[in-house]
């Protein structure tokens, strides 16, 4: 059998059910290509208290985890919950093929934890992926900002999940380079990084003040809010 475990945000958000079905699965694979962890493998493994094995997206998407759930019960760790990535979900829809039987353990994720900033979460438009320009083999996608153009028009908020390897002062400059080409004018900008950990930091901040800031690491992500509520304005104000 297939298990798929949320890890949630912190190094021990695991739930109980998802703890006692790890300690019975024979081997237990991490997922550690979508998110930049705020905690070490071996913190997790204290938690765990079983052998991890960190894999990559090849991996699972070669669907090898599959085979052996035929024939052992295998589990695999995700950061957050596991649905957020649809390669997830592809693995579930090839697990159910397979005739291998698949059981979701849920656990909470980045779309939980932005409420803290006080925005209304269903005051959020469609969500958006900003990846790493490489400038030298012309990649530069900017499709996120049309969709923030797009939220906006319908006045709501924009969640913007940053590429795990997009340095803060980086992302900055992709996000100011696509807004000036959308025609876009960002005004003030929600930084959420760690959300649900004890290093988990919020600002709410002038894009244009953003600069001063060099400490902001991963993982982290962007909102570019819309209207605002009076109650979202006077919650996100105490993040000035």
């Amino acid at each position: 059998m297939l298990y798929l475990i949320g890890l949630g945000l912190n190094v021990d958000s695991i739930s109980k059910c998802g703890l006692d079905t790890v300690k019975r699965c024979k081997k237990v694979y991490l997922e550690n290509y979508t998110i930049n962890f705020p905690y070490s493998i071996n913190e997790l493994k204290e938690v765990i208290e079983k052998k991890i094995i960190p894999v990559s997206r090849e991996f699972v998407e070669s669907l090898e985890i599959i085979d052996e759930a035929k024939k052992t019960d295998v589990a695999l760790l995700i950061y957050g919950n596991p649905l957020t990535a649809t390669t997830h979900i592809s693995l579930v829809q090839e697990a159910k093929k397979s005739g291998i039987k698949c059981e979701i353990i849920y656990n909470a994720s980045i779309f939980d934890a932005i409420a803290e900033t006080g925005l209304q979460l269903y005051k959020f438009g469609k969500t958006s992926s900003m990846p790493m320009w490489n400038k030298e083999k012309n990649f530069t996608p900017d499709s996120f900002m049309e969709i923030v153009q797009n939220n906006l028009s319908m006045k709501a908020h924009s969640l913007i999940l940053i590429d795990i390897d997009l340095k803060f002062q980086d992302a900055l400059n992709q996000l100011k380079i696509s807004a000036e080409k959308y025609g876009v004018n960002i005004s003030k900008v929600v930084i959420c990084r760690a959300l649900g950990t004890k290093k988990g930091k919020i600002l709410y901040k002038e894009f244009k003040d953003l600069e001063d800031y060099k400490n902001i690491e991963n993982p982290y992500c962007i909102i570019i809010p819309s209207n605002l509520h009076f109650i979202e304005k006077e919650i996100l104000n105490n993040y000035s």
